[in-house]
């Protein structure tokens, strides 16, 4: 099992801070092992997991269940029943707290709605992700954008067992899991929009031209596009606008989050496949990307692209604490070197800095504020 030590601190310390923590994220991203390495550490626990019978039979009368217990109490797959929010505000206001609950689940739409509206003010959210570099170390950085960063995909004994639990989780995903979020899509209609996504991975949203291929609305698309988002397989990358004369692209770009699931989409099954298929450098960005915002620990809703109509673009913005913007440019290449974009980019947006992300094995300086970081090093140069 490969440590999380830092999502395990971060964890608790939101509950010395907050009554109810939810830990949210993909499916089968580990939540449930996070959870048991929390338990571990704590004098009283209690366990109930809602995909069980049993544990569900428990909480018929969940405010009778559920008071008498002190500690922390673990409520798994809670978006299972979403009625138990309520019970939990009446609990989490009681004085002395005797109990702290830490509920995990996926973030459906009506998840985050529905505790959002029952226990606003006494709950703090913590998202987990995927495996990243900073998990694996960088020596394992190939392996990690072939398989992705979903832990059972990443141990696998092969890229083929890796590539098979890949492709079951996929259809499980569509199958079980979407329903059972509520979200009512069929299940061969949204996995054929995920492949045409995975298609588009790295481009500029075009809901028009989807829904032309698909005999559907832009709406109906954008519908499905906000479902795979809520559900962690999608990331939308806000486009960032700035003060400027000249036009800039105002629609956002779409990636697949994780590179392991955008390789099965794309029925890419190894390192060979992968190097020759037309969506590589697009792979990479995708990867390269997920891997800088971890290791910068930024939030979701801090993360932008900029490009402008006349051909200049930023792959990545993040704003720092002073309100300047940090820009990333991601390169599969092992010679990088400074273009009119990355100039105009560091002129019109007035950049504190711009790194270019390459393949390479060195980070050295290309001219002033511009500089290529080798992802070897990303962990120890960002």
């Amino acid at each position: 099992m490969i440590p999380r030590n830092d999502h395990l601190k971060a964890v608790q310390r939101l509950l010395r801070d907050n009554p109810v923590v939810a830990l949210i994220g993909a499916r089968q991203v580990g939540k449930t092992t996070l959870a048991k390495e929390v338990a571990q550490r704590r004098s009283r626990t209690h366990f109930f997991d809602l995909e069980s019978s049993a544990d569900r039979a428990r909480l018929t009368d969940s405010l009778l269940a559920l008071s008498p217990l002190t500690g922390l109490v673990v409520l798994d797959e809670v978006q299972r029943r979403p009625e138990l929010f309520p019970t939990l505000r009446v609990l989490a206001d009681r004085r002395p707290i005797r109990a702290r609950f830490l509920v995990l689940g996926s973030a459906s739409p009506n998840l985050l709605r529905q505790s959002s509206e029952s226990l606003a003010g006494r709950i703090a959210y913590y998202q987990l992700p995927c495996l990243s570099l900073a998990e694996t170390g960088s020596g394992k950085a190939a392996e990690l954008w072939l398989r992705g960063g979903f832990p059972r995909s990443f141990t696998a004994r092969s890229h083929v067992q890796s590539y098979r639990w890949r492709q079951d989780f996929v259809a499980t995903f569509l199958e079980r899991d979407m329903p059972g979020l509520g979200i009512s899509v069929p299940s061969q209609t949204m996995e054929r929009f995920w492949t045409m996504i995975a298609h588009y991975h790295a481009q500029l949203w075009n809901g028009s031209e989807l829904g032309r291929a698909f005999g559907m609305s832009q709406h109906a698309m954008r519908r499905y596009l906000d479902a795979l988002e809520a559900t962690f397989m999608v990331r939308v990358l806000k486009p960032w606008s700035a003060n400027l004369a000249k036009r800039q692209v105002k629609t956002p770009k779409v990636y697949i989050r994780d590179s392991g699931v955008l390789h099965r989409l794309l029925d890419i099954r190894d390192r060979t496949a992968l190097e020759r298929h037309p969506k590589v450098g697009a792979s990479w960005e995708g990867f390269v990307m997920e891997n800088i915002i971890r290791t910068l620990g930024v939030e979701e809703r801090q993360c932008y692209f900029w490009a402008a109509h006349a051909g200049a673009e930023v792959d990545l913005v993040v704003p720092d604490r002073s309100g300047r913007l940090r820009g990333f440019e991601i390169k599969r290449t092992s010679s990088p070197g400074v273009t009119r974009s990355m100039r105009t980019a560091m002129a019109d947006l007035d950049l504190r800095s711009l790194d270019l992300i390459h393949a390479g094995d060195e980070t050295f300086p290309l001219a002033k504020g511009i500089r290529a970081v080798a992802v070897a090093k990303l962990l120890d140069d960002l």
